[in-house]
């Protein structure tokens, strides 16, 4: 496990900082599956699973919700047959947050333990 995936995400803020470049660079080492995408000049971490039917990949996705309700931090998730994606990005401060890491870090934690169940 990596330690992001065993932090725990702290409120945010409207006035906290987004993350600086080099820390971002530093955070992608630990999610190297990860990619960063803009869209509307917002920053978010993003990453596509597979799966064999709709069945697990809901499955999936009902898991990572449960996740983002511990934490109090929510994704975008779009499950379609056989794959999910999941977006995380901080809402209140429009970009990437260490919690934004920290959750992508949960989220492939989450794979590892789905997949050996």
């Amino acid at each position: 496990m990596t330690t992001l995936s065993q932090e725990s995400c702290d409120a945010c803020r409207v006035d906290a900082s987004q993350i600086s470049a080099q820390e971002m660079n530093d955070l992608m080492t630990e999610i190297p599956n990860w990619r960063v995408e803009t869209r509307d000049g917002v920053r978010q971490l993003e990453r596509g699973f597979e799966f064999p039917d709709f069945v697990q990949a809901l499955a999936f996705t009902n898991r990572v919700g449960e996740i983002a309700e511990r934490e109090g931090h929510h994704p975008k998730l779009t499950t379609e047959w056989g794959s999910v994606i999941v977006t995380w990005w901080s809402h209140k401060i429009g970009g990437l947050h260490r919690n934004d890491f920290v959750m992508a870090a949960k989220t492939d934690q989450l794979l590892k333990d789905f997949s050996a169940a």
